[in-house]
């Protein structure tokens, strides 16, 4: 085997390992997820452990500071980031790739003005622009939180739509496809999409790993999902005051959010390698 050849070899290697690590650990907590639909080792609202009880057979990753298992907590957890991350993305990509598309097709000052506002948008961080829904909402919740989310992402994908629909609409064959007879929703579902979607694909993914860091933030400061739903946010910040009497508390929902986080940015890195071989070779 040549040396380019063994290159070309380690470096598909090297993409497949990080894509099959991304899938098992999105794998895993989709599956400890779905698990606690039907169990969990302790009711959630259970406080009949002690205080900060140390990792046993009984509680095998020990108690928070009300004497909930911190296991059980965690696995609700799981369910409550990946719901975020899901609503957010469906609310972000349905609201996103509609204007994008909308604004792919409109006159000159329409599209000025809607690439104006999405700018603006964009330009304040996802988690302020959260912060402000939820804000002028009545009491925050946990769909309170998914709404805020994905219209924060609406935004990003809105502007990636409409760069990738522009220059998809400037290709000839759609010119013939026009001149054939289809009409133009015809050219949207036929063209369009399709030739946008692998590239959308991969944003979805890494704004689902945004949104569920976005809502650790919002429930770390108070205006995420409220009790009884669990989150890994209000883990940490129930847990900050104890962190060296009882370090299980902030460690175990600090490693599940950021494996999560980086399952789905190794993922998006498999995704955008599918989609775009020609950047897997490059690199």
């Amino acid at each position: 085997m040549s040396p380019v050849e063994a290159s070309v070899s380690t470096r598909k290697r090297r993409h497949s390992l990080a894509l099959t690590v991304g899938l098992a650990l999105v794998g895993i907590n989709l599956l400890v997820a779905l698990l606690t639909l039907f169990w969990t080792p302790y009711d959630p609202l259970n406080a009949s452990g002690g205080r900060l009880e140390a990792p046993s057979l009984l509680h095998w990753l020990g108690t928070d500071r009300l004497g909930r298992d911190l296991l059980t907590q965690l696995m609700i957890g799981a369910r409550t980031a990946l719901l975020v991350g899901t609503g957010a993305v469906a609310i972000g990509a349905t609201i996103g790739v509609s204007l994008g598309v909308l604004a792919a097709f409109a006159t000159r000052l329409a599209d000025d003005v809607m690439a104006a506002t999405l700018d603006i948008l964009i330009a304040f961080p996802t988690l302020l622009l959260a912060m402000l829904v939820v804000a002028a909402s009545d009491s925050a919740s946990l769909w309170t939180a998914i709404l805020a989310l994905g219209l924060a992402i609406s935004a990003i994908v809105a502007r990636l739509t409409r760069i990738l629909a522009k220059r998809v609409l400037r290709q000839d064959y759609i010119v013939a496809s026009r001149t054939s007879g289809t009409s133009w929703a015809g050219v949207v579902l036929r063209h369009v999409l399709p030739n946008i979607w692998p590239t959308l694909s991969v944003n979805f993914a890494l704004q689902f790993g945004l949104a569920v860091i976005a809502e650790a933030s919002l429930s770390y400061l108070g205006l995420g999902a409220p009790p009884p739903n669990a989150s890994w946010g209000r883990l940490l910040q129930e847990a900050q005051g104890t962190v060296y009497t009882a370090p299980i508390g902030a460690i175990a929902p600090g490693i599940a959010l950021v494996a999560l986080v980086i399952g789905m940015n190794l993922l998006a890195d498999g995704l955008r390698d599918i989609a775009d071989p020609t950047r897997a070779r490059s690199r």
